[in-house]
């Protein structure tokens, strides 16, 4: 569905353009409006577009010094929907699984903006609401449905379902302990805890490049990744695949 809607948006806002096609442009425009919401009037403050930039420009370093991390394709804090600001993060291939160091880096790079507010302010905002409940959904189902707890080892505690056709979780009755049910809980803490501790010694080893990343995105709002990478180099996993880098 998403993908019709961006065909469609893109070709309404070619036609507003006057253009006679659809090209990459128009793609772009119609992803981030469908997937991201139209964009909001209201001017930030200088202290909140701050506080944004430096969030985004966490969440995109901590993705571009992670081996395990998926590409940056764009970087902005122009307000859209809900959202104050965003960094998008493909994959480079079309994927079916992950592994568990894949998901510890996904968590990494969910936990960079929160990290990077409590580099810089020693404290942390509201607008990491979002990010929090992704990655303790994504630590749970780790240690729950995927075994990935050596603690708990190799054993599904499900205790809900998903679905598929009301899109909406179902619960059943759950099948062991309250003392597994802590034991779990324990688990998930340990899993984002040691995601926070990484993403903020990513980003105190790279204090310099989180400071020219917030800088640029004050100035233009945008970075795609051929700018950030202008900007502060190739991302690890090109380095890495190429030595001469």
């Amino acid at each position: 569905a998403d993908i019709r809607n961006i065909v469609n948006e893109a070709a309404l806002w070619a036609a507003r353009q006057e253009k006679s096609k659809v090209d990459m442009a128009d793609f772009d425009y119609s992803r981030d409006k469908v997937l991201m919401g139209a964009k909001r009037e209201e001017v930030l403050s200088e202290k909140e577009k701050e506080k944004t930039a430096y969030h985004e420009a966490g969440h995109t370093l901590v993705a571009w010094k992670s081996c395990d991390s998926n590409r940056v394709h764009k970087v902005t804090i122009i307000p859209r929907g809900r959202a104050l600001g965003s960094t998008q993060i493909v994959p480079s291939e079309d994927r079916l699984s992950m592994s568990e160091s894949e998901l510890r880096g996904q968590l990494i790079v969910t936990l960079g903006g929160r990290a990077a507010e409590s580099l810089i302010y020693q404290e942390t905002t509201v607008g990491a609401e979002n990010d929090l409940e992704r990655a303790t959904s994504i630590a749970r189902r780790m240690v729950t449905h995927w075994g990935m707890s050596e603690r708990l080892g190799a054993v599904s505690y499900k205790i809900s379902d998903e679905d598929p056709f009301l899109g909406r979780e179902i619960h059943r009755q759950r099948m062991f302990s309250e003392h597994t049910m802590e034991l779990i809980d324990e688990e998930v803490a340990k899993i984002l805890h040691g995601a926070a501790l990484e993403a903020g010694k990513l980003l105190t080893e790279h204090r310099d490049q989180l400071e020219k990343l917030t800088k640029a995105l004050l100035e233009s709002e945008e970075l795609n990744e051929d700018e950030i990478t202008e900007l502060i180099g190739p991302p690890i996993h090109e380095t890495k695949a190429d030595p001469s880098v």
